[in-house]
């Protein structure tokens, strides 16, 4: 089964409420946070309050993807705040096994996050104990970038390791994701599928999230 998982960070925040309904409406199954730090990324976002605000309106799962230096220290906040899925970077998480099982330990799904630069093979570890994997395929830090072509080779290989070290394990990727390319991502092998102005750029966002979940539903039976 393939997930839409909107990212807020393209969102028209004094519309917030009512485009995150439209998402909900139009068939959504997460709702993805990018929380960054402005030191680990060029680019500050959103903290827990806004979250947790959130998750008294809405019954989707919330998913934090948390781009900011030293994460463990808050990430029981995030938790305690709502977010049912957090991920880390493996480039800044030097105690990974250490970081998942933290949070584990506070009931969510653990994720690791890997940037377009950093080769493949220092996930293989990290692999054994995360529920989730992130594939960026943008530099991390700012919404809108163009999809980095070679990212699909990448997926690929990750599908493969995957597969071999930890099936149970879902494949999330994160950038440039738009309608023209969504297809060829899902078939590529990936799980979750997040969509920031992909989504939130549309004039009627509900008919869009449709329009994006009816193309992965489709992708997973050609």
């Amino acid at each position: 089964m393939k997930f839409l998982a909107p990212s807020i960070l393209s969102a028209d925040f004094w519309k917030l409420g009512e485009q995150i309904q439209a998402c909900i409406e139009g068939g959504a199954d997460i709702i993805h946070f990018d929380v960054m730090d402005g030191h680990f990324v060029p680019n500050i976002t959103f903290g827990p309050v806004l979250l947790e605000s959130i998750k008294r309106h809405c019954s989707l799962p919330l998913d934090a993807h948390l781009m900011i230096e030293n994460p463990d220290r808050y990430i029981p906040d995030f938790i305690k705040a709502g977010a049912d899925m957090v991920s880390v970077h493996i480039e800044n998480t030097p105690h990974i096994h250490r970081t998942l099982d933290l949070i584990k330990s506070f009931g969510a799904k653990a994720g690791v996050v890997i940037n377009p630069g950093t080769s493949l093979r220092v996930l293989e570890e990290a692999l054994h104990y995360a529920d989730f994997v992130l594939l960026m395929s943008v530099n991390p830090g700012f919404g809108g970038q163009r999809f980095i072509e070679r990212s699909l080779q990448r997926l690929r290989k990750l599908r493969a390791m995957v597969d071999r070290i930890n099936p149970n394990i879902l494949i999330e990727v994160d950038g440039g994701i738009k309608e023209e390319n969504i297809q060829e991502v899902a078939r590529a092998g990936a799980d979750i599928l997040v969509v920031g102005s992909g989504v939130f750029g549309a004039k009627d966002i509900k008919a869009q999230t449709k329009r994006l979940k009816d193309l992965i539903t489709f992708s997973e039976v050609l």
